[in-house]
């Protein structure tokens, strides 16, 4: 990068941390370092949570699905439309969550459950988070690292350094600081400074991508050249895609209703609105506060795809393939047992050239047309073939790397001095704010769901803040030494739905069901995450030692073509968009599928032992304080009528306002109207008496992908940039005025007695 990128890079990162420094001052309670003293405001919570909840990590993982299936499996997960919308608008879990008047969702669990509950469901919930988050480091350095075209190592005195390492190290390093300085305040400060500062990058971006590439002369002509099963813009010709196809799009509906708040990565923002209605309407918001941001996401993507497939950038693309191809070797067969490869798979990088050892090893695999020279983009899989002949479960992580890093790279060589200064920054930002975020959040759950449960004595609050940055700090030296030696071998995403469903497989009923089924026992509560985790942690074990251990096993004891043909008759009716096959370099089951069997075990259990143990039905007034266990701060409801139907079906109440009536209306005719009965339903039935050319689609998503989103963008920017700095500036005035409760510390006290 130009000297000109790294002012732009430093500036704003400099203004962020400077911002973060002046709110530690207000941070005097537990309640404060866990829930920003429960004062925040919807602006705040709306852009601090967009920038907490799209990550370096999450960006890398669009990248990495766009890349390979463009816009068509996107079309489908519109279905979920009016779902999402029901969900926002009602305030589905969130709002009876925080009528509860918990801080941690372990809090919840010992209301609703009993302690042995909050402590067995954080153990597990804590070990699928600190995991999960575990290889964020490890993502977001690594892009950082090929981005800036960074060496794999360096030396310093005669010592040999991996850049990997201090990059994480110096990452890892500024989101202790911010999270232990002030907990959930600074955090929400910081992020809510990076939301405000980044809506104009994302807007330069998406600017000059469209002036950049041509769509009709450029963009789609690369995503239309693919083969038949695998389009990128025709959603009725997606048949053939093997990992991100229509049973993920579906696993992903069924989880966003059966896993409502089940993941915890934000655990502070979940508790930090002034009340229930404000953090209904922090959610409702987030329809309309991506503006720019998905935009540049899904832009870059398709015009990284172009950049590296269309016959105008050859030249471009064979350099990045090759650029990739030798640092991706150069980052794994460092090792001194690949010494015996190692001359081969540089000379063919440098060269081209095919050495003698190279053809041999090329030839047994069959898939090179060794006759002629290979191209470029061959040369990642060529080096993969030869590494597998020393270590497969290296020659796996090395192609991981490979498909992660190809957009950015990419990215970097598309990018002029300037712009590339400009993403940088938005990177940089997007994984401060999910690293702070997540360390705050598994911290915390440690602390207040594991720890804090077994104190007989409570802590003072000293101790108690304490306690928790030198948990926070420690996840944090988990994260930075699983990092660095887990060798990751999946997608991100299918990372992502792995680990998470050591939690998420058996978390989701024992929310949603706890919050609105009244016989739902502690017995089936048990039940159902001890399933859950159970069944993905065992999908965990096989993926990671498939290659290495299981599948030599099993081939050894004659077992691979009987388990083969068991996999194959299970997974036939489901074809072809679930395919069990047996391979020596990785479980026939993905991620995805582990965690739907774990998910349908777990709610199936909890229904069946909860109607088998339950005596007495919950009281669920006495937790959500409603009825006679009212208080001041319980808000009146509108009862269900003729007349009031509709608005409690959008999810109107009492404590609407005109403007938030305004709002929610807005979210109901975009969401719904638009979204769904136009561009999905409307589509659907056209397609039913007339299937749409390939051609029509890619002039339907230049409409509902750039146009109309476009101009939507424009207006939001504006309207957050002034909503969230006004709210910004609230929060600072509620956190000095407001009178400090010391002994909200997350404890379950048994205050409220049944009233005659």
């Amino acid at each position: 990068m130009s000297w000109i990128d790294w002012i732009i890079v430093t500036i704003p990162l400099l203004v962020v941390l400077f911002i973060g420094m002046k709110s530690q001052k207000y941070v005097r309670s537990v309640a404060d370092f866990l829930a920003a003293g429960r004062v925040a405001g919807r602006y705040v919570l709306c852009v601090a949570g967009a920038e907490a909840g799209m990550g370096l990590i999450s960006l890398v993982a669009v990248w990495e699905q766009y890349y390979m299936v463009g816009f068509a499996i996107g079309f489908w997960s519109t279905i979920a439309a009016p779902l999402g919308l029901l969900m926002s608008l009602t305030g589905y879990c969130t709002y009876r969550f925080r009528e509860t008047r918990a801080m941690t969702m372990g809090q919840f669990f010992e209301i609703r459950y009993n302690r042995a509950f909050r402590i067995f469901a954080a153990i597990l919930q804590s070990l699928s988070g600190v995991i999960n988050y575990a290889i964020f480091p490890a993502v977001g350095a690594r892009c950082m690292m090929y981005f800036l075209d960074l060496p794999v190592h360096f030396y310093v005195g005669g010592w040999k350094f991996s850049t990997f390492g201090l990059l994480m190290l110096m990452f890892l390093g500024v989101a202790v600081f911010i999270v232990t300085m002030g907990g959930q305040i600074t955090i929400m400060v910081t992020d809510c400074v990076q939301g405000l500062l980044s809506y104009p990058f994302y807007a330069i971006i998406v600017a000059y991508i469209i002036y950049r590439f041509s769509w009709n002369g450029e963009i789609i002509p690369s995503l239309l050249d693919r083969p038949e099963g695998k389009s990128m813009l025709n959603p009725y010709d997606v048949s053939k895609l093997s990992t991100f196809n229509l049973f993920y799009v579906f696993v992903g509906i069924f989880s966003s209703v059966f896993n409502r708040m089940a993941w915890s990565g934000s655990q502070g923002y979940n508790a930090a609105a002034r009340n229930a209605h404000e953090q209904k309407m922090g959610a409702l918001l987030g329809t309309w506060r991506s503006g720019f941001s998905n935009m540049m996401y899904v832009l870059l993507a398709v015009a990284a795809f172009t950049f590296m497939t269309h016959i105008d950038f050859r030249k471009y693309a064979n350099s990045i393939h090759q650029q990739l191809t030798r640092k991706t070797a150069e980052e794994i067969i460092h090792e001194k047992r690949f010494d015996s490869i190692r001359p081969d798979v540089n000379a063919m990088v440098a060269t081209g050239e095919v050495t003698p050892k190279m053809k041999e090893i090329l030839g047994k695999t069959g898939k090179f047309d060794l006759s002629k020279p290979l191209e470029p983009s061959q040369y990642s899989d060529a080096a993969k073939a030869a590494v597998a002949t020393v270590d497969k479960g290296k020659a796996g992580t090395m192609g991981t790397i490979y498909h992660q890093m190809l957009v950015p790279v990419a990215i970097r060589e598309m990018l002029p001095i300037g712009l590339t200064g400009v993403l940088c920054a938005l990177m940089i930002f997007l994984m401060i704010s999910t690293d702070t975020t997540y360390m705050h959040s598994w911290g915390s759950i440690i602390v207040q769901d594991i720890i804090l449960p077994f104190r007989k004595e409570p802590f003072t609050p000293k101790q108690q803040l304490t306690l928790l940055r030198c948990i926070i700090a420690g996840v944090a030296v988990f994260a930075f030494l699983f990092s660095f030696f887990f060798a990751q071998m999946d997608y991100i995403l299918m990372f992502f739905a792995i680990t998470g469903a050591i939690w998420l497989g058996g978390a989701g009923p024992v929310i949603v069901l706890g919050l609105y089924w009244k016989r739902g026992t502690t017995a089936g509560a048990f039940a159902a995450l001890g399933s859950g985790s159970l069944l993905a942690v065992s999908g965990i074990v096989c993926q990671q030692t498939w290659a290495k251990y299981l599948y030599p096993a099993l081939e050894k004891h004659g077992l691979t073509e009987g388990i083969g043909w068991f996999l194959r008759k299970v997974s036939g009716p489901f074809h072809p968009y679930v395919i069990w096959e047996m391979n020596p370099d990785k479980f026939p089951i993905n991620s995805q599928e582990i965690y739907f069997i774990a998910m349908l075990t777990a709610i199936s259990l909890y229904v069946i032992i909860s109607l088998i143990t339950c005596r007495k039905p919950f009281n669920m007034e006495k937790m959500l304080h409603r009825g006679i266990y009212a208080d001041s701060e319980t808000k009146p409801r509108i009862p269900w009528s003729f007349k009031s139907a509709f608005s409690k079906i959008i999810g109107i109440d009492a404590n609407y306002t005109k403007g938030d009536k305004i709002l929610a209306w807005s979210v109901f005719l975009w969401s719904f109207g638009y979204g769904f009965c136009l561009c999905f339903i409307g589509i659907i039935i056209w397609n039913a008496f007339y299937r749409w050319p390939a051609e029509w689609w890619a002039i339907k998503f230049r409409i509902t992908a750039v146009l109309v989103p476009g101009l939507v963008a424009i207006v939001s920017t504006i309207w957050f940039t002034i909503g969230g700095s006004v709210d910004l500036y609230r929060l600072f005035k509620a956190l000095a005025s407001k009178k400090d409760d010391f002994s909200d510390d997350g404890r379950v006290r048994k205050t409220l007695e049944t009233k005659e």
